[in-house]
């Protein structure tokens, strides 16, 4: 199998520190990252229960700059916040400012609250979904062709040019667990996300996402498996229940354990086929979970890129 790959999920914002400090910390885990870790991913809400809680397109932007070294997607944009030829547009001069180093992230969208607090139209599930398959069918077209013209039932564009053109195109991943998404994914992605909680559930996904795939005669190997996930990881047990009773992630407490166990939690996700992990490292700023981080006790073969 092809070696499984790490990303960042840096902090969405934190009102228990200062600007200064909170700017410091997400640097601190650039640097302590890169040449380990593959890319960084950012959430897309504008606003989330009363956390605080960064505008995701602006803040991915930001980071890109910071640590041009590393490739930087969203897990997931929300098509309902933008329109779908605008969001091409930004895609495509991402692509290019960053050298080539954006995954294109993005969902149906599922956050009512955040919709109706904004005034952003948020439709049933059917439509949801329906919305997407246009969006995506007119990004791509927007990425490949010159003078696209779409008229769908609920997005159009006409004469639309958009250059330069990104080099490479960014692969698209999007995350979905309904058959109708699902469907979705094998029509229109390179990459399959799902936020991991157990299993069980991940490997009855996995099963819906292949038929999925053979329903409309795609090779189900060649769409890539990603999960984000949270991870405790912690030199010893004392440490792990230290940083567990202080922090709870925003996917909850995910796998946790010594360097040696969370390896053997992750071997078992990667026999299912998942072979990319976005990481929610708890306890950040402390660095406990990177300085263990146990990807430097992996054995061979599990095919798994060091980490820091």
């Amino acid at each position: 199998m092809a070696g499984v790959e790490f990303g960042w999920m840096p902090p969405v914002g934190d009102k228990t520190v200062s600007r200064q400090e909170f700017m410091g910390n997400v640097q601190r885990g650039l640097d302590t990252i890169v040449g380990h870790f593959d890319s960084v991913w950012f959430p897309d809400h504008v606003q989330f229960e009363d956390r605080d809680f960064l505008e995701g397109w602006t803040t991915l932007t930001y980071l890109a700059a910071r640590q041009p070294l590393l490739k930087y997607g969203h897990i997931v944009l929300c098509q309902l916040f933008r329109n779908p030829a605008l969001l091409a547009k930004m895609a495509a001069t991402l692509q290019y400012l960053s050298q080539g180093n954006f995954i294109a992230g993005i969902g149906a969208g599922w956050n009512e609250a955040e919709c109706k607090a904004y005034n952003i139209p948020y439709p049933g599930a059917g439509q949801r979904v329906d919305e997407l398959d246009e969006a995506l069918q007119i990004m791509k077209a927007l990425w490949r062709e010159d003078h696209v013209t779409f008229e769908g039932k609920y997005h159009r564009v006409t004469d639309a040019f958009c250059q330069p053109k990104p080099d490479p195109v960014p692969p698209i991943m999007v995350a979905a667990f309904q058959p109708r998404m699902m469907k979705l994914v094998a029509r229109h992605a390179d990459w399959w996300n799902t936020g991991f909680s157990d299993l069980e559930k991940t490997r009855e996904q996995l099963a819906k996402l292949d038929e999925a795939c053979h329903a409309i005669g795609r090779d189900p190997k060649t769409l890539r498996r990603t999960a984000m996930i949270s991870c405790y990881c912690a030199p010893n047990e004392q440490k792990l229940q230290e940083m567990t009773s202080k922090h709870s992630g925003p996917f909850g407490v995910g796998l946790t354990g010594t360097p040696e166990q969370v390896v053997e939690q992750f071997k078992a996700i990667v026999d299912l086929g998942i072979d990319y992990f976005m990481i929610s490292a708890g306890g950040f700023p402390d660095t406990t979970p990177s300085n263990s981080w146990p990807m430097r006790s992996c054995p061979p073969s599990m095919h798994v890129n060091p980490g820091p």
